[in-house]
């Protein structure tokens, strides 16, 4: 049996916060606002993994009312995602994913995101695929205001 699950997921850019994406801190003078780490990426992964295997989403799991996962990393929240998932007897065959965000450039660590995330969900670094976008200047992604990702998960049993 296969299914395949989507995920989503935005946060507003403001001054003050790292910029975490894929559990790689990027050099930027904004970062993501948000209840934990606020790693865009790996939340919208987490939804994909969640939502093929029929388990609720991310917030269901890991809401932000509690203060368990307050500043949490991100990577925490997508190992507890990938128990569930084992736990359930899945089995991820792949990720795919997008990242919009105007500027900075992501291309130099997208490497070192797929072996982090990779490392995590305990399969090769190519089972996952990085890209990076932008919105051609287009609304608040394009104002510089936000960042939002995109991934579709493939699993098995």
């Amino acid at each position: 049996m296969i299914r395949i699950g989507q995920g989503f997921d935005t946060h507003k850019l403001v001054p003050q916060r790292r910029l975490i994406i894929g559990t790689v801190h990027i050099p930027y003078p904004l970062g993501c606002l948000g209840h934990s780490d606020a790693d865009v990426l790996i939340h919208a992964i987490c939804d994909a993994l969640l939502g093929a295997a029929n388990l609720r989403d991310i917030g269901f799991h890991f809401p932000d009312t509690d203060p368990k996962y307050k500043n949490v990393k991100s990577a925490v929240l997508l190992q507890e995602t990938y128990q569930l998932i084992a736990e359930s007897h899945w089995k991820i065959e792949n990720i795919d994913s997008t990242i919009v965000i105007e500027e900075p450039k992501l291309q130099p660590y997208i490497p070192q995101m797929q072996a982090s995330l990779a490392n995590i969900l305990h399969i090769a670094a190519d089972c996952i695929s990085i890209k990076a976008k932008t919105s051609e200047k287009l609304g608040f992604i394009g104002r510089k205001e936000g960042i939002s990702a995109y991934a579709i998960a493939l699993i098995s049993k």
